[in-house]
């Protein structure tokens, strides 16, 4: 059975930190890209960041650029998200997905809000 598990979602203030974990079990994740997404309220689900099935390649969303780091370790199955300097408008769900050969899994989010 397929999982993707987040956490490490809270609450945070302006410039605070945050490191998401998006914990895989079910398939064999060293061979799937991961990509984080967020969904704000009322708006559409958008694509952060994404990491090769090796690490060796990432991509960011410019919004989070210099930001977010998306890293992952294959012998624990997990991805994760570093996010700095966070902003009010970084508050959203955020999913982790793992891609291949057009199959693709989703986890079932972790809530991140940035307030003062």
């Amino acid at each position: 059975q397929v999982q993707l598990v987040e956490s490490g979602g809270d609450w945070v203030q302006p410039g605070g930190s945050l490191r998401l974990s998006c914990a895989a079990s079910g398939f064999t994740f060293s061979t799937y890209a991961m990509s984080w997404h967020r969904q704000a309220p009322g708006k559409e689900r958008e694509l952060v960041a994404s990491i090769s099935s090796t690490g060796g390649d990432t991509n960011y969303a410019d919004s989070v650029k210099g930001r977010f780091t998306i890293s992952r370790d294959n012998a624990k199955n997990t991805v994760y998200l570093q996010m700095n300097s966070l902003k009010p408008e970084d508050t959203a769900v955020y999913y982790c997905k793992a891609i291949r050969l057009g199959r693709y899994y989703w986890g079932q989010g972790t809530q991140v809000s940035v307030s003062s």
